[in-house]
This record gives structure tokens, sequence and C-alpha cells, in this order.
């Protein structure tokens, strides 16, 4: 299945806006686009709260699609942590999740480390762990940023 491309901007982007193409492909239930943020590079990883090492778009992809099967994903990120420099981006990130279960609503509060790399397409992502985080009052710290030079 080909991927849909994130647009390459004359500046390459920037991990922000990868970030945030993310966090809607998983707010639209859309597959293609959010393996468009994906680095295309067999080394990709992503580890899914309790789960196990998701290795290359592959496996990825099919965690993703078996997911969204059940519906989009309702995250929103706060608290994010950044530190970047020329060519990677590291952000941690308080995340919010909100899932329909027969029972109904149901909120989770979830810590994400998201990593990206600049490639020629722009910024992508290499990796996303993430972790159970207990409640929105044990989330601390506030929204920073730190450049690496």
């Amino acid at each position: 299945m080909p991927r849909t491309k994130l647009p390459v901007s004359p500046h390459g982007g920037s991990p922000d806006e990868t970030e945030a193409m993310f966090y809607e492909a998983l707010q639209k239930g859309d597959v293609d686009l959010l393996m468009s943020c994906w680095a295309e590079d067999d080394e990709i990883v992503c580890v899914h709260p309790g789960g196990s090492r998701l290795m290359g778009a592959a496996a990825i992809r099919a965690a993703f699609e078996g997911m969204f099967a059940q519906g989009s994903i309702r995250v929103t990120i706060s608290q994010v942590h950044r530190v970047q420099s020329m060519s990677s981006a590291v952000h941690n990130v308080a995340e919010r999740v909100e899932i329909m279960l027969p029972d109904g609503l149901h909120a989770a509060f979830l810590i994400a480390t998201n990593v990206y790399h600049r490639t020629l397409e722009g910024w992508r992502l290499v990796a996303h762990h993430a972790s159970t985080g207990g409640s929105p009052e044990g989330i601390s710290g506030t929204e920073t940023s730190q450049l690496l030079h």
C-alpha cells in the first residue's frame, strides 16, 4: 500500500509539525497519514503501554490498523518537553487518551517519548514509546523547550 507523504517544506518542516500530524492521524483513525509521519527506515520502533517492541513499518502499521479497527483514538497532548539538535529531536509529552468501551468512555493518562530525525524528506518519527502515567495529578512538569547546538 503506498504511503501518504507529508509535504516537504523548503526548510524541512519541524518536529512540532510532524508531531501534530501524528496526533491528527490518531484522531482521524488514518493509518496512511500516521505512517507518513514515520521515517522510511527498517529500524523505526514503537512501544505501546504494556506492549512489546514493534520494529519496522509493517509491524507498526499492523498494530495501528488493529487499534483503528475499533475507531479513531482521541488523544490530547500537554506538558511537552523538547530537546532538539540540528538533526534530531526528542519530545516527552503527557497524553490523555479517550477510548469508547462497551460500558462507556474511558480515559487513560500516558507519558510518551517521540524521537524525530531530520531526513531528506523533512522531520520524521523514528521512535514512539508510551507508558502508563497514572492520573493527571501524577503527571508533573510544564511545557519546556531546549535547543542543543
